[in-house]
């Protein structure tokens, strides 16, 4: 599941990067754009080595702390985090020379990631005071360990969401060399906010095998257990399993930090695609007419036969006492309805503007993309709720397969006593097969919800209603996928805390308390939490793909 959704987030990254590298330098000839394109493929190739090279740096030695073995992967990590600034420095100077600052933009995603995970692991491991504040809850009993772990889930939040804002705001920078108000290097600085996403996953091959050693050792706890092995042995794996819950928080973190900026970037693609959209439209349109021709599309944009092709221009808001004539007459004008007007003396007034070379802040102004437009107002909302939404359906569907599984453990016990002195083998195959099939049929109604609504929104509120859902679905989204990651890692955490004999040990009312806390942590942390992470991606993708339906059909409300 991690897996996927990382590589999701590493494919889009680098996708959307090199979607907008070729956005950003259209000016600067084919041979410029090839090698902004192939900057993010280059970094990711990179990362890819030198990750490989990590893994041998990561080094323990017998009887270590959580402390020591937690600094033992961050080496790894950081090593290469280093040799990726590096490469990154080189392969900027070599590919675009002329914004060689670049390379800063992918230092920026590097740290970024770096600080979320840093911030995860204080705030999910039982060697800090967060958790332990929790575990100290638990002898209170289990509501109050449920109040301190969604506190301090909450609480986990600013840190994440301050460092991608301060991630977002110098990667725009270092790219176009701080000149924010600049609308033609707009499209520059959203290239820098993807190389950013680039630089933070050209590290994953660390990042995953990190991830993935929390179940390895939690299944040789389980594995120790059962075989009734030694007690030291058990120790270890404990030990083993509670740095592997904070690896796990650290990699949901990080994967949910990705995937912020990677639907940063894909919200910029989604603009570049309405471009697109445009073209094909207008090309589709002008099959049939003669050369000069003029026909309007919609109230926003201007098809012109051009030889075999056409030409674009988007019809831009006129300010007051702006417009002439021309101006008017594809007011008046029906969609589809030829108009004679002079193009070029439009353009010149700022009137209309060539698709082509249309910037970001152009199409932004095209869509009245402001939170005073009540299309994009209510896309905003729409995106919040489907954040809670799927949150809900994921956690319903987690109690009604535990509910199955239950009822199938009772039956068996009931029809086979022997299961419990270990006289009869219990049938295993039928509880995987439970949880198998519960997982596939339950994630049938919350996929629909991610596919189906960016394109009725769409639709129905056009090409503004869907950017303020995916900006709505994306903040809304990454805060509280990082408050259930955290708060189901530090339950866990605290639990495994109270079992290392504080605050009374296994046994106990506070151990009974922390349990509690577990169960209740396990879907905030490993079902509703990440799942999130996708939800967001596949609302900006399902968007990105369907932009120009949305542009051609959606409803002229606003």
């Amino acid at each position: 599941g991690m897996g996927a959704d990382l590589y999701e987030s590493y494919c889009g990254s680098i996708l959307a990067s090199a979607a907008l590298g070729v956005a950003a330098f259209h000016e600067k000839g084919e041979a410029v754009q090839v090698n902004a394109l192939l900057l993010p493929m280059m970094l990711a190739a990179a990362g890819i080595i030198l990750s490989i090279c990590g893994v041998f740096l990561v080094k323990t030695k017998e009887d270590t702390s959580q402390k020591n073995l937690l600094k033992a992967l961050g080496k790894g990590i950081n090593y290469s985090s280093i040799g990726v600034a590096v490469a990154a420095y080189f392969l900027a100077n070599l590919l675009l020379p002329d914004n060689n600052m670049l390379f800063m933009s992918v230092g920026v995603g590097l740290l970024a990631g770096w600080l979320i995970g840093w911030w995860t692991e204080y705030s999910t491991s039982d060697e800090y005071a967060p958790t332990q504040a929790i575990a100290k809850q638990a002898e209170s009993g289990p509501a109050t360990i449920i109040i301190a772990g969604v506190a301090e889930g909450l609480y986990s939040v600013w840190v994440p969401i301050v460092v991608i804002g301060a991630a977002i705001l110098l990667a725009f920078g270092f790219s176009t060399e701080w000149a924010f108000g600049d609308d033609e290097k707009f499209a520059l600085g959203l290239y820098g906010v993807g190389l950013g996403a680039v630089g933070m996953l050209s590290t994953l091959g660390l990042t995953l095998a990190t991830d993935a050693y929390g179940p390895i050792a939690d299944n040789a706890g389980g594995n120790a257990q059962m075989a009734e092995l030694e007690p030291i042995v058990r120790e270890r794996t404990d030990a083993l399993d509670s740095l592997g819950n904070t690896t796990a928080a650290t990699g949901k973190g990080f994967a949910i930090g990705s995937a912020a900026l990677t639907a940063l970037a894909l919200l910029a693609a989604y603009v570049e695609e309405v471009r697109v959209g445009y073209d094909r439209w207008a090309k589709a349109e002008v099959v049939d007419l003669d050369d000069g021709t003029v026909i309007k599309l919609n109230r926003r944009a201007l098809a012109v036969k051009h030889g075999d092709s056409a030409k674009t221009y988007l019809v831009m808001p006129a300010r007051k006492g702006q417009g002439n004539d021309d101006y008017a007459a594809i007011g008046k004008a029906d969609a589809k309805d030829e108009v004679e007007v002079d193009t070029e003396a439009l353009v010149a007034m700022g009137l209309l503007v060539n698709n082509k070379t249309a910037t970001i802040p152009d199409f932004v102004q095209l869509y009245d993309v402001t939170i005073m437009n009540p299309a994009v107002l209510i896309g905003m909302f729409m995106g919040v709720m489907l954040a809670f939404v799927f949150c809900a359906m994921t956690m319903k569907a987690v109690g009604r397969a535990a509910d199955g599984m239950v009822q199938e453990v009772r039956r068996q016990f009931a029809e086979n006593p022997g299961i419990l002195d270990g006289s009869v083998k219990p049938d295993y195959a039928n509880c995987v097969s439970i949880s198998t099939g519960a997982a596939q049929r339950e994630m049938i109604l919350p996929s629909l919800l991610g596919l189906v609504v960016p394109i009725v929104v769409g639709l129905l509120l056009g090409v503004g209603g869907v950017m303020g859902m995916l900006a709505g679905g994306l903040t809304s989204g990454f805060a509280v996928a990082i408050f259930m990651a955290n708060a189901g890692g530090a339950w866990d955490n605290a639990k495994k805390y109270i079992e290392a004999g504080n605050f009374g040990g296994k046994g106990s009312d506070a151990h009974k308390a922390g349990v509690v806390g577990d169960t209740v942590g396990d879907p905030f942390k490993d079902t509703s939490g990440p799942s999130l992470n996708i939800l967001i991606k596949l609302m900006s993708m399902v968007s990105v793909v369907f932009a120009g339906l949305i542009v051609q059909y959606a409803l002229a409300l606003f």
